[in-house]
């Protein structure tokens, strides 16, 4: 079977808001539900930028839905709630994938591979999260991983530290001493922090984020309109470095155990802090792809051509490691190396698993997360990679450029690429 060749046709998403569990009028999308948050930006972008261009709901063959916590509320009833609710016809098949931190990510991976055996002509990925509604209730992990006297007992698998991950990113720092200090951290959260606050004075996220309704942060019955990403802020190593750490070390033997790591470190406490790891947030993210054959019959122009896709498993206390391995997959399929692609967007749910895949490929840092990262703009978990692949095409497309990987790391231990390619380049 000749595989047919797929184009990102339109990307769009809410701004992501600053979630607050504990206080959730002090998010101001607080008083919106996921599904909805979802269904809102879906019925802005098909009644406003889609129909421009022709696209209707009914034209879609499938639609995927990514969230990493799907319960209580979060519950899609199988992706169908969320296009329900955003007005699709129920002719409109849609599925709900968990890949947790790559959720909308693999949506859009099945979806592609559709297009390619030419299965669908036009699929629609999206994903969701609100950190601040759902978060930490409605979940029951197996235990007996953890349980020596039971029949699943895994010590292999270090579960304890797997579901936790501040340590997932603790322990791989360890791991890779004496290749990177805290303030390599830190300096990666300032400088997405920077470019962010760059970003948004110049006006460039508005050619992703469609503006939602929600409130002030703080007074639920004053409207506000959510325009720009809500964590974003200036920052300086100074203010990083006075930030508390949140982590605990693993004073792993190899180092030198206890005495190793606090000679090194100056402390006893871990390296992993606000500053240089993502925010809780709430948003929703979705694209369009289409066969590039149906796009041409529709006189659509590509915003990216989708040149690979990859996915690994890598030991889950250290899920940080995922997007080596997938990048490594995708890059092969696509027959390219590091060194030919000029952008990345590399999620950073924790700013040491950015420098570890940039340590891995030796990739110049001018080249990842140039209009600022996950740090700064925020990871609502099951739909960020949507926005890594969507705001890359973008960046392709304003600099000129002509290859680009956006990859994540996974919770539970894996990860996942994208390499898309700007055929005007």
């Amino acid at each position: 079977m000749d595989l047919k060749e797929v184009w990102l046709i339109d990307y769009a998403r809410t701004a992501f808001s600053r979630s607050r569990g504990k206080q959730p009028e002090r998010d101001v999308f607080g008083e919106i539900r996921g599904d909805e948050l979802l269904a809102k930006l879906l019925n802005k972008f098909f009644d406003g930028r889609l129909a421009d261009k022709g696209i209707e709901r009914g034209h879609m063959d499938e639609v995927s839905v990514g969230v990493a916590a799907g319960v209580l509320e979060n519950w899609t009833y199988g992706g169908r709630l969320p296009i329900f609710l955003a007005g699709f016809p129920v002719n409109v098949p849609a599925f709900f994938i968990d890949r947790q931190c790559g959720s909308a990510g693999s949506g859009m991976h099945v979806g592609i591979m559709e297009l390619m055996t030419g299965i669908s002509k036009a699929v629609l990925a999206t994903g969701f999260e609100h950190m601040t509604r759902v978060r930490g209730r409605g979940t029951e992990p197996n235990l007996k991983l953890l349980d020596k006297n039971s029949e699943f007992y895994r010590p292999d698998l270090e579960m304890q530290t797997s579901f936790n991950m501040l340590q997932t990113a603790q322990k791989l720092y360890e791991e890779e001493v004496p290749t990177f200090t805290k303030e390599n951290l830190d300096e990666i959260g300032v400088r997405s922090h920077n470019l962010a606050v760059k970003s948004q004075e110049d006006g460039w996220f508005k050619g992703e984020i469609i503006p939602i309704e929600g409130h002030v942060a703080g007074d639920v019955n004053t409207p506000l309109i959510v325009d720009k990403d809500m964590n974003v802020r200036a920052s300086s190593m100074e203010g990083h470095a006075k930030l508390p750490r949140l982590s605990q070390p693993f004073y792993l033997e190899k180092n030198g155990g206890k005495d190793g790591y606090v000679k090194r470190e100056g402390t006893d406490q871990g390296v992993i802090t606000v500053g240089n790891s993502s925010p809780l947030n709430a948003g929703a993210t979705a694209a369009v792809s289409m066969t590039a054959e149906e796009a041409k019959k529709r006189g659509l122009e590509p915003m990216a051509r989708i040149r690979s896709i990859g996915w690994a498993g890598v030991h889950p206390s250290t899920m940080g490691r995922g997007p080596v391995p997938a990048t490594k997959k995708a890059l092969e399929y696509a027959g390219l190396t590091a060194d030919d692609i000029d952008y990345w967007e590399i999620n950073e749910a924790f700013c040491i698993v950015a420098l570890n895949c940039m340590d891995k490929f030796n990739i110049p840092m001018e080249k990842v997360n140039v209009m600022g990262g996950s740090t700064a703009i925020g990871h609502p978990l099951g739909s960020t990679m949507i926005r890594l692949a969507g705001t890359l095409a973008r960046i392709l497309k304003d600099k000129k450029a002509k290859y680009g990987v956006a990859n994540a790391c996974v919770g539970g231990g894996q990860g996942v690429a994208t390499v898309i390619e700007n055929l005007d380049a």
